[in-house]
Parts: structure tokens; C-alpha cells; sequence
């Protein structure tokens, strides 16, 4: 077993090829700054390019995470705030009522997204769709968007659904069919603010509040009867 420290800042590896681009463009245009334009301008055209790249850069990191181990615990799934905890009708995959539980994440929290329980992957569809805001209520039926659904090992299922917002326009989603899979892993990423759902058996417990920030990996959302 390795017990080396993590590092407690890492790039997630969906940032390369943005990060690389822009890194490209602003280098470029610092030093097209630098040869044509005064000193001044060319501070502030370099000053300006390294806010921007730095942004992108904490959009696209990846801290290791810690994930709890709770007896029919459900982890959450993503950073950010807690928007939703209702009943509701899941018309893709369960066509009944569920426990809801959303999760808004805004352009400053974590994008990777994480496995919330133990079991096996039984569903996994992607759905091209619209680009509402990721709060709008209908977000979850209309917007891009990618459904997951895990069962445990006693046969409950959870289902997690990335959604696209306005700005985010590119949903990854990592994991297979019958893939086999532990709380706290990848399960994806979702580029820019956006919003992830948990739909539950309707007699799990939630654990969590209305405008509770949690963080993915490692606050428990909700706990599974027996």
C-alpha cells in the first residue's frame, strides 16, 4: 500500500489540453505585448493573461479527497451547494417517485464528480439536450446530461445525473456496465458551473440541508434504510 502524501493541489487530467491551449494564446500574446506595445501595456496584457490562466487552472484541479466509510451511507457526488431535497418523479430509469437531492456547482468549486456508493454500475446513458441554466427546474429533464445508476451489494439503487449548464457544454463520464465500483472514485466531470442530482429510495434519510455546502467525496448526503 502506498502512504506517500498526495500533493494537495493537481490538475485533473480533462485540464491538459485547455490548460495547454491557453497557456499557448497568452504566451503568445504576452510576447507579441512585449515587442510591439509599451512597457506598461505590455505588464498589463501579461498581468491580465496570467488572472485568466489561473482561473482555468483552479477550475480544473483535483484535491484528494478523503471518503468517509458509513454503514448505507451515500456520498456526495460533487462540490458545491445543496439546492433540492424533494420527492419527485424520475420518468428515465426508475418511472416513480424518488428522494431528490441536488447539487449546484458553481465556476469556482471542484468539477470532478465521484462514485456516492459501493456497487456495481447497472445503467449508463448520455443524452445530448438544451443549455438551460443548471437550476432551472427542468434542467434535469432538458439540459445535456449523462444518468448513472448504481446498485449496492443488497440490491438498492442510486441514481446520479450529471447536467450541463449554461456554460457547461461538455459532460465526461467515466465509468461502463457492470463496471464494479468504490464511494469516492471518478465517475466523471462536468466543464464549468453545473449541477448534479441523487435520486433515492424515497424512505432514505437525508443528511444534509438547503444551501448546506458539501464536498464531494466525503460529506454523507443521505443514509439508505436497511
Amino acid at each position: 500500500m502506498n502512504n506517500a502524501p498526495q500533493p494537495l493541489f493537481r490538475i485533473h487530467r480533462e485540464g491538459y489540453s485547455t490548460l495547454g491551449k491557453l497557456g499557448l494564446l497568452f504566451g503568445l500574446l504576452s510576447a507579441a505585448a512585449y515587442l510591439l506595445l509599451p512597457r506598461r501595456a505590455f505588464w498589463w496584457v501579461a498581468g491580465v493573461s496570467g488572472l485568466v490562466l489561473g482561473f482555468f487552472t483552479q477550475f480544473f484541479r483535483n484535491p484528494p479527497r478523503t471518503t468517509p466509510v458509513v454503514s448505507r451511507g451515500v456520498i456526495a457526488p460533487a462540490d458545491g451547494t445543496i439546492v433540492a431535497i424533494e420527492p419527485t418523479d424520475e420518468t428515465e430509469y426508475f418511472h416513480d417517485s424518488r428522494l431528490k437531492i441536488s447539487i449546484y456547482m458553481s465556476a469556482l468549486n471542484v468539477h470532478v464528480n465521484r462514485v456516492p456508493v459501493d456497487g456495481t454500475v447497472v445503467y449508463n446513458r448520455y443524452h445530448e439536450g438544451q443549455y438551460l441554466v443548471a437550476f432551472h427546474p427542468k434542467a434535469s429533464e432538458l439540459n445535456e446530461r449523462n444518468t448513472v445508476v448504481l446498485e449496492t451489494a443488497n440490491g438498492q439503487q442510486v441514481l446520479v445525473r450529471q447536467i450541463a449548464g449554461l456554460l457547461a457544454r461538455r459532460i465526461r463520464y467515466f465509468l461502463r456496465e457492470g463496471q464494479p465500483v468504490k464511494s469516492g472514485e471518478e465517475l466523471g466531470f462536468i466543464k464549468f458551473g453545473s449541477r448534479c442530482d441523487v435520486f433515492l429510495p424515497l424512505n432514505a434519510r437525508a443528511k444534509v440541508y438547503l444551501d448546506q455546502r458539501v464536498t464531494g467525496g466525503e460529506t454523507v448526503l443521505a443514509e439508505l434504510a436497511e
